[in-house]
């Protein structure tokens, strides 16, 4: 048996103690992609397809396992893509961590996932659905992220799922543009209940021109002010010492679902 539900190492883990990737490849095609160097996959940016036996090594795992901390779907791709199966896959595993009493969070940047939310309410407070939210230009969102779906549209359906009574989380990771992810932090501000907040690391020098300290002090300030959960990244934390985070802000695990 090839367990499917793995603890994350390194920067991932700082979203998740579990996860589970469903699917190879991704059709979103965002500039920023870590995975096609991870991958060595030149061809990463095409149409995804499930992974060799993923559902059923799911189900004899959680036979001799029994999961209580989240797993997150997904580090590698997005569940919700444009996939050869039509997310049947993120479907099936759904109802099978949903059988199994398993709590779950997504990451997508599409708003395929409304055709789930019927199922997804079925796991009443153990899911919460995020999305990463980088530009709110749509031309500047569709350059960087062409295959996914626009600013509004993600907006719009974090917005769907809390007003159902789901949780939701916002990833600001990477951070391009700091007024971009400002104006977003303020659009959204009454309906996303958790912020995870990182930087862009290593990518063409953009990074090193970013004043992080400037940014993570209106962050602070923006979220303090209106009372919401967040939690800063690791690198954001190293970039701006100065800024001063206190208890849940810097314990990562007190925001996921268990």
């Amino acid at each position: 048996m090839t367990k499917v539900i793995y603890e994350p190492k390194g920067k991932a883990r700082e979203y998740s103690p579990l996860a589970l990737n469903l699917y190879l490849k991704c059709s979103h095609g965002c500039k920023y992609c870590y995975a096609p160097k991870v991958r060595f996959d030149n061809d990463y940016f095409s149409e995804p397809f499930p992974r060799k036996d993923v559902l059923v090594n799911l189900e004899k795992q959680l036979k001799k396992e029994r999961i209580k901390k989240q797993v997150l779907l997904s580090f590698i791709g997005d569940v919700y893509c444009d996939t050869k199966d039509k997310n049947e896959t993120t479907r099936k595993a759904l109802e099978i961590l949903l059988e199994n009493k398993v709590p779950v969070a997504i990451l997508t940047k599409n708003e395929r996932i409304l055709n789930d939310i019927e199922l997804i309410k079925k796991f009443d407070e153990h899911i919460q659905i995020g999305s990463t939210l980088t530009f709110y230009d749509q031309e500047k969102s569709l350059e960087w992220e062409p295959g996914a779906s626009t600013p509004k549209e993600r907006l719009n359906f974090l917005k769907k799922f809390h007003d159902e009574g789901i949780r939701t989380f916002a990833s600001f990771e990477p951070v391009i543009e700091p007024n971009e992810s400002l104006k977003l932090i303020k659009e959204s501000i009454d309906f996303i209940d958790i912020y995870k907040v990182g930087k862009l690391n290593n990518y063409k020098g953009i990074d090193k021109s970013i004043d992080w300290t400037d940014f993570l002090e209106k962050v602070v300030y923006l979220l303090r002010k209106n009372k919401k959960s967040f939690y800063i990244k690791h690198d954001l934390r190293v970039s701006a010492p100065s800024i001063k985070l206190f208890g849940n802000e810097v314990l990562s695990d007190e925001h996921n679902v268990f």
